[in-house]
This record gives C-alpha cells, structure tokens and sequence, in this order.
C-alpha cells in the first residue's frame, strides 16, 4: 500500500463491503441518531431565527408573545406537512422528488438547485455563526482569524463526513447534547426566575395592538408583525432535512422518519418559542459585539448569582451546535445532487459511492463551494442567512404546493383527502408569504446574490440535461438498429450455445445495456479479425450508488435479473451466428474494479483472449464532454496493460 493510500485510510477509514447485508445496518440511521444529524439544523437556527424576528419588531416588542405562538405553531404546521412527502417518498428525494413527481420535471429542477444551493448555504451559515459565537468570547484582536477558522472547520467536517454519516454523527453527538442540555435549563430557569412577568405578558401585547392601531392603523400594525414573522423564516430552516433523506433511515423508514420529525418540531417549537419569550421576561436589547442570545443569558446567569464561566460554556454549545447543524448540508446536499444525477439533471458521477459508501463527489463539492462562499462573503452572517432563507422558502413552497395539487387530484380514491388538502395548503400560504416578503424586504441586501446563483445552477442542470439527451439518443438510434437481432419473445425457447473448447482464441467484450454500442464492437472485431475467434465471452458490472443503496427490491433482487438479462441478449445473438458464448457479471461500488475482478477470472480460465470495448468517440470532443462521461475504458485499459492482459479500445463516433 502506498504511503498515499496509507494516509487516505488514516483519515477517511477502511473500505466498507456494500454487499454485506449488515453494512446497511451499520449506515442506517435510527430516530435519535437522525434528530441529531439532520435535526441540528433546525434546531441551531434558534441561534439567530429567533432573533432576527424579534429586532424586526423594532420599538413594538410587547406583540413578541404572538411571534412565539406563531412561531412554535408554523414549525408544527411545516413538519406535520412533510410528514406527508415522507409517505408519498420513502426513498428520499423530498422537495425535488414532490416537485418532480407531482409539479413536473421543471418544477424538479427548481427545487432540486434550489435545495443544492440551501444545503450549501447551510454549510456556510451555520459555521460562520458558529465562529462567531466562539470569537465573542475572545478578544477583538483576533476576528482577523475568523475566516480561516472557518474554512479549517469546513475542511474538518469534509473529513469527517468522508469517513461516513454515522461515524460523523457520532462524533458531534456530545455537542448536541450539550447545547440540548444547556439550552433547556437556562429557558426554563429564566422563565421561572420571572413567572411572576408571565401574567403581564397578554395583557402588555393587547395594549401594544391598541396603541399600534392608534398610531399607525390595524394594516400598519399587521404589516410589522408579519415582515417580522417573515424575517424570522431561518428559525424553520433545516425541518425539510428528514425527506430529504429518508433513504438514510433505519427500517422502517416511514415510522423513523416522523418520529425523527416529532423529536425535530418539539425541540425547535420550545427551544425558538422559548427565546423569543426569554427576551420579553428579561427586555433584551441589542449590545454591539453580543448576539441577543449572549445578551439575555448573560442576564440571567448574572440575576441568578451563577460563576461567569457559565455564559461561555453555553455559548460554546450554541456555537457547537451550529457546527453540527452544517453537518446537516453534508449528509443532504451529496443526496439531493444524487437524486438528480439520476435522472440525468447533473453529472453521473455525484451517484457513484466511495469505499465508505458516502456519495464523496457530492461531499466535497459541497464543502469546496461553502468555502467559495464564505470567502466571497467574507463570513457575513447577515447576508448569509438572507441567501438561505429564500431557498429555503422556494423549497418549502413547491413541496406544499405538490402535495396540494395531489390531494386535489387524488380525492376521489384518497378518504380524508380533504383533511390533508386543507394541511398542505394552509402550508403553502404560509411559506409562499414568507418567500415574497423575503424576497421583496431583502433582495437588495443581498436577497439578488441567491436568485442569480440559483438561477445559474438551474442553467447548468439543463445544460448538463441536454447534453445527455443528445448522446442518449443516439445510442438509442444504434439501438433500434440493432433491435431486430434480438427477440425477447424466443429468448427463453432457444438453446444458447455454451464454450466447450476454452483455449481455443477468445474475444471478451466489456458491453453494458446499451446493445447497439456492444454489437458495434462484436461485428468490428468480426470484421477485422475473420475466422480468428472462436469463444466470445460478454463481461458486465452493475455499480451499487446511492440510489440502489436507497431501494432494497433494486439492491436485493432487480439488479441481478437486470445484468442476467443484459448477457443473455448478448449471447441469444452469438447464439444466432452458431457461436459459443459465455458470460459473466459481477457489481460493486466501483465499476472499474469490479470488471478487473472478471478478467481475472477470465484470464485464469481462458489464456488465449484479447479484451475489447467500444468507446463513444464524441465528433467535437471537449473538456465538457470528458467532465459528463466517466473515463472507465481508459482506466480499465491501463490496469490490464499492466498485468500484461491485452485489450483493444474500439471507436464509435457520435
């Protein structure tokens, strides 16, 4: 093993075996585990959502108390609804799934960029927040450093999320429980310490709405109190993480999955509900160089006589959490750019699995375009988190918005139907609301930077779509062509005709579904070589992504039938032509690897062959071709040249 390797293992850990049965169990994350990884999210916005809305209030704080019933009702409202995508999608995908499936593909694509672009932001919020809360304890001299710092802890939680989800759980599990901890005592002991101001609280906020319609009218006064209840849109951040990511949980899904979200709407309606009534009790104002957080609890420990280690044991929490909460973007971003690799939005290769069984390429772009990010924005919380509230909303709002059209669609065969239509609408208002005056109140602060990098992710989806639908049509034409050779109907009727002579000269074909590619080598090797051949051998592998991982009756059953059915084609044709055939499969997580296994095999048992593959030859090849399509023939060649097998790379131009 080479020192590289070496230091690769050390750091990301050993090679996991996909096919172990129990290895998907080893992954799967059971209700707690998840809350924790894709719980922290939500529940670490509580550090700024919170009060972002209680400042937009401005002097009219008394109405605060509707702020946190409001709030504490539409974290239930938005995690009861996607409940529901969490039923319709038990293999993930959540909002591009419910867009795609129920709004369009369109609407799929939007959703997907969006929540890519979400996840990103969530990476690069929660960790410059999390700074920030560790540099207020430090002195001012050394904010020059907080970028750095953050970037060092971006890198550190690619590393960490290479080694695996669960094994990244883990280690931020403390954390979690601290802030969890920390967090619920000191609410609940300023709450008690100032029970007595509890009973002022309604009545003060009645008589701020009547002097609010006094002076500046009934319209006026809703007009604040909902901007403000919109600019508090981060604290619901993060809830939509569950469906996203259902493919994740433990069996079964669907029950793991609304429990995660139960555990999820509970700890984030009191924890946000909380603060927001901690800064009416305690009359928080704004210190410059403390968050309205630091402010309150700093008053509380003070009033209560506590030792002052106290505030930065529970800012250390508050920052920890949020640290944790970016580890939500690593697990949801790699599975959103997953799902719509699949269906061809992006790049194939954000499907493919490392030896950890962690989507890495969607990983470590995730984590490298966070870094870009935050250097652009130079760690600026403020427009971070404008940026990932929109996203989040345009989400929030298509999902809400499919479920409607499919309750709509679906009440004549669906009892209760009408319960759920009423949910999901009500949802829908609410966070499409939330969006518009976002969008409008800031788009100038920045609100204009998440619009045009969404835009700019949509661009490339579609560029990368329509790249794949030309190439895919092709092939498909050189399949019509060579679709007469086979007939499924006598497949199972003819005899296939076996090798019985096994040092006789043999051509083995690395083929994959596409037959017009496979029999374009075959009839060229045919043609080049008359009579030199007698066996032909046809070589596939399967490669277990991130999508079969997800769908147990594709990783148990379907996706051996499928490669059985691919080498029968082949040999019904060889079959056809009076010529002895085999052939062989085999599937893992890489591709390349798996078909070196059958040559080896292959080598063993026959010694006079010469492997051969058909390679598309684009006409105006660029880097962008080479970047969609993965180099695996090239690999494979150079691998056998060096054992000493001979392999010849056949052309075909598309």
């Amino acid at each position: 093993m080479s020192l590289l390797s070496k230091l690769k293992e050390l750091l990301i850990g050993k090679p996991l075996n996909a096919l172990n049965p129990k290895i998907r169990e080893h992954i799967a994350l059971v209700a707690i585990i998840a809350w924790i990884g894709l719980g922290a999210d939500g529940l670490s916005s509580s550090a700024y959502g919170p009060e972002e809305a209680f400042l937009a209030l401005g002097q009219h704080t008394g109405i605060g108390i509707f702020l946190a019933f409001a709030t504490a009702i539409t974290v239930f409202l938005i995690a009861v609804s996607y409940n529901q995508v969490i039923e319709l999608f038990p293999n993930g995908g959540g909002g591009y799934k419910v867009a795609t499936h129920l709004l369009g593909p369109y609407a799929g694509v939007v959703s997907g960029s969006a929540l890519i672009v979400d996840y990103v932001l969530t990476i690069a919020v929660s960790t410059a927040s999390g700074v920030d809360a560790i540099f207020s304890l430090l002195p001012v001299a050394y904010t020059t450093h907080k970028l750095i710092f953050a970037m060092g802890a971006i890198v550190l939680l690619v590393i960490l999320n290479l080694r695996g989800m669960k094994e990244s759980i883990r280690v931020l599990l403390p954390l979690f429980l601290g802030f969890l901890i920390t967090h619920v005592t000191i609410i609940l002991a300023g709450v008690m310490f100032h029970h007595e101001g509890l009973v002022n609280i309604m009545p003060n906020a009645k008589h701020e709405i009547l002097h609010m319609s006094e002076t500046i009218g009934w319209v006026g006064a809703l007009a604040i109190f909902l901007r403000a209840y919109s600019l508090g849109g981060g604290t619901y951040t993060g809830l939509e993480a569950v469906s996203n990511n259902v493919n994740i949980l433990a069996e079964p899904r669907v029950r793991t999955g609304k429990l995660t979200m139960l555990y999820m709407a509970i700890s984030l309606s009191f924890t946000a509900g909380g603060i927001i009534l901690l800064y009416l009790l305690w009359h928080a104002h704004p210190a410059e160089g403390k968050t309205l957080n630091a402010v309150v609890f700093e008053k509380i420990i003070t009033q209560f006589g506590f030792s002052h280690y106290w505030l930065p044991v529970i800012l250390f929490f508050e920052a920890a959490l949020l640290f944790v909460g970016a580890n939500t973007g690593f697990l949801g971003c790699p599975s959103v750019m997953s799902n719509m690799a699949v269906d061809k939005w992006l790049p194939r290769q954000f499907r493919e699995l490392s030896n950890r069984l962690v989507a890495q390429n969607g990983i470590l772009i995730a984590g490298i375009a966070a870094i870009f990010i935050l250097k652009w924005t130079n760690g600026k919380v403020s427009t971070l988190v404008i940026l990932y509230s929109i996203n989040v909303f345009l989400t929030f709002s298509l999902s809400l918005l499919g479920l409607t059209v499919y309750w709509i669609k679906s009440r004549k065969t669906k009892p209760y139907w009408w319960r759920k239509l009423i949910l999901s609408f009500t949802g829908f208002i609410v966070c499409v609301s939330i969006l518009i005056i976002t969008l409008i109140e800031k788009f100038k602060e920045g609100g204009w930077l998440t619009v045009l990098i969404t835009t700019c992710v949509i661009m490339f989806c579609f560029i990368v779509r329509n790249h794949y639908r030309k190439v895919g049509s092709k092939l498909g034409e050189a399949d019509v062509l060579f679709a007469s050779h086979f007939n499924y109907a006598e497949l199972n009727k003819r005899n296939l005709i076996p090798i019985t002579n096994k040092n006789a000269k043999t051509a083995v074909f690395f083929v994959t579904k596409h037959y017009g590619a496979g029999l374009h080598a075959l009839l060229w090797v045919r043609r080049l070589f008359p009579d030199v051949f007698t066996n032909y051998i046809f070589l596939t592998s399967g490669e277990i992504d991130s999508q079969t991982m997800a769908n147990d009756e594709i990783f148990k059953t379907q996706y051996r039938k499928d490669l059985h059915h691919i080498l029968e084609n082949y040999r019904y044709f060889c079959t056809e032509h009076d010529l002895p055939s085999e052939g062989l499969f085999s599937y893992g997580i890489n591709e390349t690897t798996e078909l070196i296994k059958l040559t080896d095999f292959i080598q063993q048992d026959y010694p006079n062959c010469i492997f051969f593959a058909s390679k598309l030859v684009f006409v105006d090849e660029t880097w962008w071709s080479r970047l969609l399509h993965n180099n695996t023939l090239a690999i494979l060649q150079r691998e056998l040249h060096l054992q000493g097998k001979q392999m010849v790379i056949l052309p075909m131009k598309i």
